[in-house]
């Protein structure tokens, strides 16, 4: 009787137990034909099944194919193809995450179940279809619960994409997806961030790191957690050797490599060229200009970028093209390749020749300023004057305009401003931690000197560097949108018109004072900052090459202001020039790419060569989706531009920039330029050219009023013209770079610049 009572209950437990188990599969196929159907969850559509909308950074690529950077908004990530994908790196990934990968169409019922059996011990039994489909279209669960409804749906998307995606494009996809935290979205960037190289290139053990963290990166990290990541690491060695990838040899010995990272934390203000991509990016995202948006004193700024939008294809491309769907392009999401005229190597030597000269000088300018009460202002300044700059600055803050919101009087506000508290200052060997008020740091940041320098191809206008700053802590780009007084490199332009209305380098001038009238019929009379050969007659290219500002005056009697005015214009010259008598002494403003690119033209046998930043825009799939190509514009004859680089040529070997070919740097190949320097030194400019590049710089305070009192150290030959120098010197001693020392000017033998005296 009892054995029929332990059937019985045998029996009726074998019976529960299997009907539990059926009745929870079908219960399963059931929800899962339900989701499959649309009646229950959420099912992406076919259409987007088949296009993910993958959110990808565009990325800035140099002439030389280097990644200079990339454009994103919360996701640094960049898709690479399979075939971009090293070997090692997949196997890593198979072997550790499903190794049954290749043979399962999207859920694994025999991990699924082992997983069951084993309470998850022996893994989640989740493919990485599965993974893929909850990275695309999963929300974050916020219990057990909730994922627990979410796993149904997951197998069903991860059937649906084992039926539209091979196995390769699968893995490719979710590679790309996979967020290896510090900002590195996607196998690319992680393989950048962390051993800055690309997925192809990356060694078995870099492979086995990254592959490690797909369990969980905040684990896993091994930036944070080295230890924890190497014994990851060796675990999934230990996986490819299980499944064959690897021998048992090559995974003993890769075990004991020790943990090596190349690490490099992704910031905008970091790595090459930041003053040009962020240039870049104002370009590529500008929006139509309206007129009703710019202020009434800022009209003319209206004009410049409603001609740039009307005229220029990159001014505003991704609100002038649009996607299939009919939108406009998005440069932080939908994944770019812009390919930029900058060449990576020649950009770091410009960054060096920068930073090289910029610290000696910024080394003297503390020393002459230092225990000066005007310091860092001019000593032509009163008190009250520098306490109105400095005030000035104080009102451009967001301290001082979050204070204002606040409701705070003008007196409360200067009180926050005048009291010390703890902060970081700025210093080229790093960030200073002191107590200081809010208004001495102000003072402590009009200290540093600003720069801007650029180069350009004069042929086809590739621009090869660009440098808006000594550092991007200063922000503001003095490459293109800040503007300075031109001082003596305007002289060129004078001459230019002297020379294309007949005049030659020869002809003779009395070396005097000349005096002139300006518009209200006021006399001007400039004077000379030297005393050679007064009362002589000198020839004009003497004139040039001493920077004579009585010669200068004289040529600018034969004209009016204004055929100057449109000449430069035509040169290039963008903005408002005030055509009066003294623009011959250079009074406008005029930023360092309009004044490269306006020597272009000498160089080019008078056609000025536009300054060109893309060569070509592709989209996420590698389409083109625009060409951009040179623009130029004839602007002077030939023979002028002969008879130019003739007397520029002697501002080198005989004048104002002789020091260009003395024993400090010891340039020879041929070249030309024009120092120039604005009145008490406030700006300091030097554009220079050899017959493959245009090299232009600036160097100044951030105020006029911030400069050298000393002439010495403050003309443009001892501020701006060393960063030239130091930048020649880098890229013709450096072979790879094909430029050629011994390559001379494009003059045709007949020119003879006395041909006009004779």
């Amino acid at each position: 009787m009892k054995k029929y009572k332990d059937w019985s209950f045998n029996a009726k437990f074998a019976l529960w137990f299997w009907g539990v188990i059926v009745g929870g599969i079908l219960l399963v196929w059931l929800v899962i034909g339900l989701i499959a159907n649309g009646k229950v969850g959420y099912l992406p559509p076919l259409e987007e099944l088949q296009n993910p909308k993958n959110r990808y950074a565009s990325e800035l690529f140099s002439a030389d194919g280097e990644s200079l950077g990339r454009y994103y908004r919360k996701e640094n990530r960049v898709g690479v193809s399979y075939q971009e994908l090293s070997p090692d790196l997949v196997h890593a990934l198979v072997a550790t995450e499903d190794a049954r990968f290749y043979r399962h169409t999207g859920v694994d019922m025999k991990s699924l179940f082992r997983a069951v059996l084993r309470l998850g011990r022996a893994g989640g039994g989740s493919t990485l279809t599965q993974q893929l489909a909850k990275q695309l279209w999963s929300p974050r669960a916020d219990n057990i619960f909730e994922r627990a409804m979410q796993k149904p749906i997951e197998w069903v998307i991860a059937t649906k994409l084992e039926r539209l995606y091979s196995k390769d494009e699968i893995l490719t996809m979710y590679l790309n997806q996979f967020d290896f935290l510090h900002n590195a979205v996607g196998i690319k960037s992680a393989s950048q961030v962390y051993f800055s190289t690309t997925p192809a290139e990356l060694k078995i053990e870099e492979a086995a790191t990254l592959v490690g963290m797909c369990k969980n990166p905040a684990i896993y990290n091994p930036v944070r957690r080295p230890e924890r990541t190497q014994n990851r690491r060796n675990t999934v060695l230990n996986q490819m050797c299980k499944y064959n990838y690897i021998t048992s040899a090559e995974c003993d010995s890769l075990k004991q490599i020790p943990l090596t990272l190349k690490y490099r934390s992704v910031d905008h203000k970091q790595g090459l060229a930041p003053y040009f991509r962020e240039y870049l990016r104002q370009v590529l995202t500008a929006k139509e200009p309206k007129e009703s948006q710019y202020p009434a004193w800022n009209k003319a700024q209206y004009a410049l970028d409603k001609q740039q939008w009307e005229q220029n294809p990159l001014y505003g491309f991704c609100n002038k093209n649009h996607k299939p769907d009919g939108t406009p392009y998005d440069l932080y999401q939908d994944g770019l390749r812009i390919y930029t005229t900058i060449d990576a190597r020649m950009q770091r030597y410009a960054e060096e020749a920068v930073h090289e000269h910029m610290t000696f000088k910024q080394e003297q300018f503390f020393a002459e300023k230092k225990g000066r009460s005007y310091a860092p202002f001019s000593r032509d300044l009163t008190k009250e004057q520098c306490e109105a700059i400095l005030v000035r600055s104080m009102k451009q803050t967001d301290r001082y305009r979050g204070l204002k919101q606040q409701g705070l009087s003008e007196q409360e506000i200067r009180k926050v401003f005048d009291t010390p508290v703890e902060m970081q200052l700025f210093s080229y060997d790093g960030l200073i931690d002191t107590v200081l008020s809010p208004m001495d740091s102000i003072r402590w940041e009009k200290y540093f000197l600003r720069c801007g320098f650029m180069s350009i191809d004069p042929h086809n206008g590739h621009v090869k560097t660009y440098v808006g700053g000594p550092h991007f802590h200063f922000q503001f780009d003095m490459a293109t949108l800040g503007k300075r007084q031109i001082g003596s490199t305007v002289k060129p332009f004078l001459y230019t018109l002297a020379m294309d209305e007949g005049m030659w380098p020869c002809e003779e001038v009395l070396n005097e004072p000349y005096t002139l009238l300006d518009n209200l019929g006021r006399e001007w009379t400039p004077k000379d900052s030297h005393s050679e050969r007064v009362g002589e007659m000198v020839d004009l290219t003497w004139g040039l090459k001493k920077s004579s500002n009585w010669l200068a005056a004289y040529l600018m009697s034969l004209f009016t202001p204004d055929q100057l005015a449109k000449l430069m214009h035509s040169f290039g010259i963008r903005g408002e020039i005030d055509a009066q008598v003294s623009m011959c002494l250079g009074t406008c403003d005029v930023s360092v790419e309009e004044m490269t690119d306006a020597y272009t033209a000498f160089v080019n046998r008078g056609i000025r060569t536009e300054p060109l930043y893309v060569t070509r825009i592709e989209d996420n799939n590698g389409n083109v989706l625009a060409t951009f190509s040179p623009q130029t514009h004839e602007i002077i004859s030939e023979l002028t531009s002969y008879k130019m680089i003739y007397m520029l040529e002697k501002v080198i070997t005989e004048g104002t920039a002789m020091r260009l070919r003395g024993s400090q740097y010891a340039l020879r190949m041929p070249m030309g330029g024009k120092t120039g320097t604005t009145q008490n030194n406030s700006d300091g400019w030097f554009i220079g050219f050899t017959p493959e590049l245009v090299a232009g710089c600036w160097v100044g305070g951030e105020d006029r009023a911030i400069h050298f009192d000393s002439m010495e150290r403050g003309q443009g030959a001892r501020t701006a013209m060393p960063i030239f120098a130091l930048f020649m010197q880098k890229i013709y001693n450096d072979p790879e770079l094909g430029f050629n020392p011994e390559l001379g000017f494009d003059i045709p033998e007949w020119f003879d610049p006395n041909a006009g005296c004779k």
